[in-house]
């Protein structure tokens, strides 16, 4: 026999679904129960009234069969074992035992009303032994083994048939398949039963009871064949059935209880790997769980006496409990700040069943003393020892995970607590100098760049004599005081810092103008009014009286302004201009002073500029290379690409060369920079020539790269590692600087020239020397200076400079390459001129690398084909 423990999985939860799947699993087990009860009711009168013959074994009254059947299904129940099934439990027994002998000693119709009222009268005396009233589940009991005893009789009497004699093979062969059918019914029943009390899926359930109760099953068959043969060949034989039961119960037992100690230990590893969490609620929540499902318990509290490391913003702080998902609550003591943790299963025993023991256990780590764990077990399936021993061994695991939660709170608060300390002053609260100048710098980066922005800059005037007189303390009052006075004024995104001593700093990140949205952009008025305004509000809201420490006092302040554009200065620079302008209202006894750039003697973006092209040599994002193709003027075809360095400044945006290249030619910058740039262009170059444009790429270098003797071998070493042909670059120089230091710009050009590097002179015409320096140098290339192309058209001066680039070009045999074109009158003037090649607008604007190949792909596709004239002579 198989029968279900009532057991709910119910979770106390505010979702509403949680509240209806219970319900509807109560009405399924109310309506289940229902249809059993009614079926053998019906079953056991019907069968009852069957005309059945029953076999003959003994000369017996009809009456003493029925009673030994009565009898028999009634031992059967009070020889009982059970084994855990998640929170609950399932009861096996030698009901198969009594189907058989009282198939054998009672008319075969009165078999299920036998059973139904043995059943039911040990139960209701089981339950009153133990002090339970547990009708509805007695009942549905006794009518499940009732079912199953109908379906078992008949089998076995459908193979018999009547007056069978006992000791013949048909009849054996009718009470095991009368037996296994016994097995199905009892076991379908209790899986559908236990399937609605819990989440455990049927196939599971099965799984678990039918490997529990096979063995049984077995030994229940062959200890009734065995009654059954000695009835009919001998019955002295019947006084070896008590030893043989006996063993056999003991049997059984054994089995149950290694099959529920293996399924604890399979748990308990389930959950102790559960047990890691990065906080005390989160492991005493799994704990509390994996204790519920390893000992099928029907309550767990965990009480966790480590220090509490609750903020007071946490929920449960205020009132003493706390929740999370699932049913787990926290009750904080106010006696000795200890936690008390519960989880109770929604526990409906087995009729009969008696409750469990509690178990208490305490959970330490060393010596430290760490909590409390009280497990109160749902029924006594394990001796009591190793149920002992079991929740020690869960406790000890506990323990050490909430010592490693504790401990992982305590750091991470300590973390937090460095942090805000790092960032924040101890005294006000407020921001330090370090966040002011880290969130600032991001906030004016997140900013459009000619966005005005204003940094005022506050100064208690005759601090120390607060400090000299009143101490320290009121000292630090006023400097509270001034702090939440500051705080109450601020903005959204306004950032207020106390800077050190008696300074404060306020970033203003919008600073609005006194205009109306038709006025012109370029007649928008400055914004330094409005921010001298907020300036003034400011010294007024601080200015008003306070009491410390008895004394009446007015809080004197100095501020300096200093508006600009977002994108134009770093925090930095605006604090120590902001800085300039508080000295001057301190020096003029004034509460406001506007920055004036007339009496700052100094600029920080020149002194900053080296350092900052330092991280942009390092940085993959700061130095970026643009490129713009030089074309045939005739065709359009690409004949060659000039590299253009640009600069993406963090803090100012794109920057031009002639805004740092300065700095570099006269630092020691250049050597390194001029390897970048050449790095870059050299590994664009390589891009294009992989995708068959055969055209050179032209980078500009400084005339100190021409002073220095060891430039050729660094251009061959650039050239070597991005395996080009030397032919392929080619170093513009401007030639009014080239003609410096005659003898070492010669050998320099020399060995480039022994390299196989063309050389072009930039910039022709602009230059004091051209001629000399031409003649004097072998060139590749002239490039006449974009000032005389422009003004070629409307000037004959410009245009007879041109001219003459373009004759002294045939004539040393250079090509002459036309700079800044951007008209196509500017393009025929120079057809007209005899000039070759151009680059300007008019053909394409400069591209980034990634960008450049399709470009001379699209010049190179409307190129028209090259058409050679054949001679009239060749005619014929």
């Amino acid at each position: 026999m198989t029968s279900p423990t009532a057991v709910s999985a119910e979770m106390r939860s505010d979702a509403a679904g949680a509240v209806v799947a219970p319900v509807r699993r109560a009405l399924g087990v109310r309506m289940l129960m229902g249809v059993v009860v009614l079926a053998a009711v019906v079953l056991s009168t019907v069968a009852a009234v069957l005309p059945l013959e029953r076999p003959d074994v003994l000369v017996q009254p009809a009456f003493a069969g029925i009673g030994a059947a009565v009898v028999f299904a009634a031992f059967a129940q009070f020889a009982r074992l059970r084994f855990r099934l998640g929170r609950g439990t399932v009861s096996v027994s030698w009901g198969e035992t009594a189907l058989i002998l009282g198939f054998v000693l009672a008319p075969p119709g009165w078999l299920p009303a036998a059973t139904l009222v043995g059943a039911a009268g040990a139960w209701f005396l089981i339950t009153w032994l133990n002090d339970q009233r547990a009708v509805p589940d007695i009942v549905h009991l006794a009518a499940s083994l009732s079912l199953g005893t109908t379906g078992g009789a008949a089998v076995a009497y459908a193979i018999t048939g009547p007056g069978a004699p006992v000791g013949s093979t048909r009849m054996y062969a009718g009470l095991i398949a009368g037996s296994v059918v016994y097995l199905l019914i009892t076991l379908g029943l209790a899986v559908a039963t236990l399937s609605l009390r819990s989440d455990a899926t049927p196939r599971h359930i099965a799984a678990r009871v039918l490997h529990a109760k096979l063995p049984m099953f077995v030994g229940n068959v062959l200890v009734g064949i065995s009654v059954v043969y000695a009835l009919v060949s001998g019955p002295w034989w019947l006084l070896m059935a008590p030893p043989v039961v006996w063993l056999l119960q003991r049997t059984y037992r054994y089995h149950l209880r290694a099959e529920e100690e293996r399924r604890v230990w399979e748990a308990f590893a389930r959950a102790t790997r559960t047990l890691g969490g990065s906080s005390e609620a989160e492991v005493a929540g799994a704990g509390l769980r994996g204790a519920l499902d390893v000992f099928g318990a029907r309550r767990v509290e965990i009480e966790v006496s480590l220090p509490p490391h609750q903020r007071d913003d946490e929920p449960g702080a205020e009132d003493g409990t706390a929740g999370w998902a699932g049913r787990c609550q926290v009750v904080i003591e106010e006696s000795d700040g200890s936690r008390r943790y519960v989880d109770e299963a929604a526990y409906d025993p087995m009729p009969g069943a008696a409750p469990g023991p509690v178990i208490t256990r305490e959970m330490t780590v060393g010596r430290a003393r760490v909590g409390e764990l009280t497990v109160w077990l749902a029924e006594p399936t394990l001796p009591a020892a190793r149920d002992e021993l079991a929740v020690s061994a869960y406790a000890d695991a506990l323990a050490g995970a909430l010592h490693d939660a504790a401990a992982h709170e305590r750091l991470v608060l300590l973390d937090a607590k460095v942090a805000h300390d790092g960032v924040h002053d101890q005294l006000t609260g407020l921001a330090n100098r370090r966040s002011l100048l880290t969130d600032g710098e991001a906030l004016l980066q997140s900013l459009h760049r000619d966005r005005p922005v204003a940094v005022l800059l506050l100064d208690l005037n005759d601090f120390r004599e607060v400090n000299g007189t009143l101490g320290h303390r009121a000292g630090d009052e006023v400097l509270r005081t001034v702090a939440e006075r500051l705080t109450d004024l601020t903005r959204d995104r306004e950032l207020v810092a106390r800077l050190g001593d008696d300074e404060f700093a306020v970033l203003l990140p919008s600073v609005a103008t006194l205009s109306d949205s038709a006025t012109p952009l370029h007649e928008v008025p400055s914004p330094l009014p409005q921010a001298v305004r907020r300036a003034r509000e400011i010294v007024d809201e601080i200015g008003r009286p306070v009491d410390i420490g008895g004394v009446r006092l007015v809080v004197d302040v100095a501020v300096g302004v200093v508006v600009e554009k977002a994108g134009y200065a770093d925090l930095g620079e605006l604090i120590r201009r902001a800085s300039i302008a508080l000295d001057q209202a301190k020096e003029l006894h004034v509460g406001v002073a506007a920055y004036d750039s007339a009496s700052d003697a100094s600029s920080t973006d020149h002194l900053a500029l080296p350092a900052e092209l330092v991280d942009a040599l390092t940085a993959d994002d700061q130095l970026v290379l643009m490129l713009q193709p030089e074309v045939d003027l005739e065709s359009g075809a690409p004949t060659g690409v000039e590299a253009l360095i640009r600069w993406n400044h963090p803090r100012r945006g794109l920057l031009t060369p002639d805004l740092f290249v300065g700095t570099v030619e006269h630092g020691e910058l250049l050597a390194p920079f001029t390897r970048h740039v050449l790095d870059l262009a050299l590994s664009a170059a390589s891009g294009w020539a992989a995708a068959g444009f055969d055209v050179p790429v032209s980078v500009n270098i400084s005339a100190r790269s021409l002073l220095d003797a060891t430039f050729p071998a660094q251009v061959a070493d650039a050239l070597r590692r991005h395996r080009m042909v030397p032919a392929q670059l080619v170093l513009e120089i401007t030639e009014s600087l080239a003609v410096s230091d005659q003898g070492v710009v010669d050998e320099v050009l020399a060995a480039l020239r022994e390299l196989q590097v063309q050389i072009s002179v930039d910039d022709f015409g602009t230059g004091f020397s051209s001629l000399a320096f031409v003649t004097r140098v072998q060139v590749d290339e002239l490039k006449v200076d974009r000032s005389f192309v422009t003004e070629m058209i409307d000037s004959a001066a410009a245009a007879a400079v041109v001219r003459g680039a373009v004759e002294l070009g045939a004539r040393l045999g250079a090509r002459v390459v036309a700079e800044g074109v951007e008209t196509a009158d500017q393009r025929a003037a120079l057809l007209a001129l005899g000039c070759t090649a151009a680059q300007g607008y008019h053909f394409s604007r400069p591209l980034p690398a990634e960008r450049i190949v399709g470009a001379l792909r699209q010049l190179a596709d409307a190129a028209p084909p090259k058409i050679v004239p054949l001679r009239a002579d060749e005619v014929g």
